[in-house]
């Protein structure tokens, strides 16, 4: 009896999928006229007809498989890209979520109608329930898949932006010859602080610098983590061959870390950029000359 049932239950995927494979370019030419399709195959109507046969190719490997309910089926992956493109091109042109959705919803009714029609005209009531219900799993998992694969793509681009902003807001400024410094401003995290250090190496290199002034005078505060995070930061200069000087501790960060037992002792700190800058100059034998009240005054 379980495989007489098991072997029923197999009836309408296996005739979903003749279905989709008998009639794939006619679901293909009604599909092409759908928003979703139209919208983002914008070349011509041709480009928008061969992508919806690749769709249908996809669903009919699915209902081969017998997998109409899962998202993760095989007979999707080729198709996934395309389907991302789709759905991320609806996203951008302002739809929301709901409406990207109501849009691929709106793929199911001209296969729906076209089945009905398809299906032998004596087969029972039940044959027709099953072979629509089984479709209609089917065109859901299908917006399942989209969704999802949409919404990767769309926290992939969010998380690259967010790093772009990050090296954006963390620029290394060469000051003088062999000197660097990168201004800190607003709230630092960890994730923030690894870009600061792999930013502030890189420019180490590339500058050949001597030095690098690390001002945190932008800072509000900061945690444990990005406290260790300045600390090794400062070590990972030193063994890049340079000494790094940090300025602009305020009162609430020294206070910080003291209270974590941070050592500071090998480390150069100045109250300013300013400060550090001339710091900096002094150490590589610069004269500094300030225009005083009785002439010119070096420092």
């Amino acid at each position: 009896m379980p495989e007489e049932a098991e072997g029923t239950a197999a009836v309408p995927t296996r005739e979903i999928r003749d279905f989709l494979r008998r009639r794939r370019e006619q679901i293909a030419q009604r599909w092409s006229d759908e928003p979703v399709f139209r919208t983002v195959f914008t070349l011509s109507r041709d480009e928008a007809v061969e992508a919806g046969k690749a769709v249908v190719d996809a669903l009919a490997q699915v209902a081969d498989a017998a997998r109409v309910e899962d998202p993760d089926a095989a007979g999707f992956t080729t198709v996934r890209e395309q389907l991302a493109r789709m759905g991320a091109a609806r996203s951008r042109a302002g739809l929301s979520t709901a409406q990207v959705s109501s849009e691929l919803a709106a793929l199911r009714p001209p296969v729906e109608n076209l089945l009905v029609s398809d299906l032998p005209e004596d087969a029972t009531a039940e044959h027709v329930r099953a072979c629509v219900t089984t479709l209609s799993v089917l065109m859901g998992t299908l917006r399942v898949v989209v969704m999802q694969t949409a919404l990767s793509e769309g926290q992939a681009l969010i998380d690259r932006q967010r790093l772009q902003l990050l090296e954006v807001a963390t620029p290394v400024i060469k000051l003088w010859d062999g000197i660097v410094a990168v201004p800190l401003i607003g709230t630092l995290d960890s994730a923030r602080s690894q870009v600061v250090m792999e930013t502030l190496l890189e420019s180490v290199v590339e500058q050949q610098a001597r030095y690098a002034i690390l001002d945190i005078t932008g800072v509000p505060t900061v945690d444990s983590l990005v406290a260790q995070h300045l600390m090794k930061t400062v070590a990972a200069a030193r063994l890049m061959g340079a000494e790094c000087i940090v300025s602009g501790i305020r009162p609430a960060i020294a206070q910080t870390m003291v209270h974590l037992g941070l050592d500071l002792g090998t480390v150069v700190t100045r109250a300013s950029l300013a400060d550090a800058l001339g710091y900096v100059l002094h150490q590589l034998g610069v004269g500094i000359v300030t225009p005083g009240t009785n002439g010119a005054v070096a420092r």
